[in-house]
């Protein structure tokens, strides 16, 4: 073969040229790499182009065929994008929509009014202070006739649910700001309380808090914003007779007592959980015990017909507003065995299972001692 250019075959020669720019290619390569801004903005673009070729070839719209693009701003305060692409032809009119996003939160203003509520069957504080997205305290508070229990719920009754959270009162003669806020301020200065009321649009249109006076309108209502009032806890109420040597004894490891839906859990005012379930459903003891006191209850906040149990380890639990009893006081009880059948007896506006675990005179929470129960706090059905 000859050593001169001219004796080169033709692939030999595109093989030449193309030589350098190989090599031009390769730096090129090398260079994108190492340069990673330069990367991801050269890949944010190819993937910015196929996106815009994706979502037009979707939609079946044709850019030069835009008509109108109407955007708008809500005048209200919360700000919304709103995109309009329409077709310029006969056909079927194409648009897109971009979901209005809000940037601005538009504050919910309080209520400038005491609702009046009448109790439904199977409403319980907690469920109706949730209807109105207040505490049950505050439920409580408004409500003297329930004297901060909040058993005495009953049907027909009609509550006072203030506009926030905190204590309503009615004036009386006498009434100063200065004294209530001192009388139901808590664990919190006076004089923030004192700012609380006076900055409410609920009691500046009942009162004259706008000079230093702060004069009250007495038989009015007047709202403390974040007030509270003393709470004392029921005593528990237990039998104080001799206990048999043979009587069973519990395994401090708690199972549900039935199956059902959890109408009210365990807060300050309410020492269990209620579990609302047709009447008839079998009720079973949560743990093994000696069954101190079947029947039934005699306080003024009645629980009906009920069953305690002690089970021998410092635990007792209580199972109350039964349709029908079948435990005995003076005997043993196993895990699991039928002591009585759901009812709504006692103060209860429907059927359902009043449930109480009380540690050495101290009631619990059950959600903590029962199976799955902290992770089910906020979950509606329990499988006992």
């Amino acid at each position: 073969m000859s050593d001169q250019p001219g004796s080169l075959s033709l692939l030999a020669r595109f093989r030449v040229w193309l030589a350098p720019l190989r090599l031009q290619a390769r730096d090129f390569a090398l260079e994108c790499i190492q340069d990673t801004p330069l990367l991801t903005r050269a890949t944010s673009h190819v993937g910015l182009l196929a996106l815009m070729v994706f979502a037009i070839a979707a939609s079946n719209v044709r850019l030069n065929s835009v008509d109108a693009i109407d955007l708008s701003a809500s005048a209200q305060g919360a700000n919304t994008l709103h995109a309009v692409i329409q077709h310029n032809s006969s056909e079927d009119v194409g648009t897109f929509f971009f979901s209005p996003v809000p940037l601005t939160d538009i504050p919910k203003r309080v209520r400038l009014d005491v609702v009046q509520y009448t109790v439904q069957p199977g409403d319980t504080v907690s469920g109706i202070a949730a209807q109105f997205g207040i505490s049950p305290d505050s439920v409580l508070w408004a409500n003297p006739k329930l004297e901060d229990d909040p058993d005495r719920l009953s049907l027909g009754q009609v509550l006072n649910i203030p506009p926030v959270n905190g204590v309503l009162v009615t004036v009386q003669k006498g009434d100063t700001v200065e004294n209530l806020a001192n009388k139901y301020k808590g664990n919190q200065p006076a004089d923030a309380i004192v700012q609380n009321i006076v900055g409410l649009e609920f009691n500046q249109k009942r009162h004259d808090l706008q000079g230093t006076a702060l004069n009250l309108t007495t038989e009015e209502f007047l709202m403390i914003p974040g007030g509270s009032k003393p709470y004392v806890q029921r005593p528990v109420r237990v039998a104080t007779g001799p206990i048999p040597r043979t009587a069973a004894r519990g395994t401090s490891n708690f199972d549900w007592p039935l199956a059902g839906v959890i109408t009210q859990g365990f807060w300050s005012h309410h020492p269990g959980i209620d579990i609302a379930a047709p009447t008839g459903t079998p009720i079973r003891a949560a743990d093994s015990g000696y069954v101190v006191f079947a029947g039934w209850d005699h306080e003024p906040v009645s629980y009906g017909n009920m069953v305690l149990i002690d089970h021998g380890n410092g635990f007792y639990t209580r199972y109350a507003h039964m349709s029908v009893i079948h435990a005995t006081a003076g005997e043993s009880v196993v895990k699991g065995q039928v002591i009585g059948l759901v009812g709504a007896t006692g103060n209860a506006t429907g059927p359902h299972l009043h449930f109480e675990i009380i540690l050495n005179g101290v009631h619990q929470d059950p959600f903590y001692y029962l199976p799955g129960g902290r992770t089910r706090l906020h979950c509606i059905w329990m499988c006992g």
